[in-house]
């Protein structure tokens, strides 16, 4: 890429629109990751008799089960947020920038 065409990229408004969505919803997606490990994590050091607790009377299977289970599969639907996003929404975004700035 050329010079010209990378400032003209930079001095676009949907440019800069797109910055600001990519790292909105970036930054919303990493703090509600961060909220529910650390608070799996924080959950396990001061109270692991609430995650040892059976789910059922004489049962072996424990609360804990899944509520891990729930931060995994929270980290695949927080990514699968992202990628939809970025699929539609950013991509258009990015072919309009590229085609504008193109002119």
């Amino acid at each position: 890429m050329d010079e010209a065409l990378i400032q003209r990229i930079q001095n676009n408004p949907k440019f800069a629109e797109l910055v600001h969505k990519k790292g909105r919803l970036s930054w919303c997606l990493s703090v509600v990751m961060l909220v529910i490990y650390y608070g799996f994590i924080l959950t396990i050091a001061f109270s692991p008799e609430t995650l040892g607790k059976p789910l059922s009377a004489g049962g072996v299977t424990t609360v804990g089960i899944p509520v891990g289970l729930f931060v995994i599969v929270s980290a695949f639907v927080l990514t699968g947020i992202y990628v939809r996003r970025a699929n539609t929404e950013f991509d258009q975004l990015t072919k309009e920038l590229v085609e504008e700035s193109r002119q």
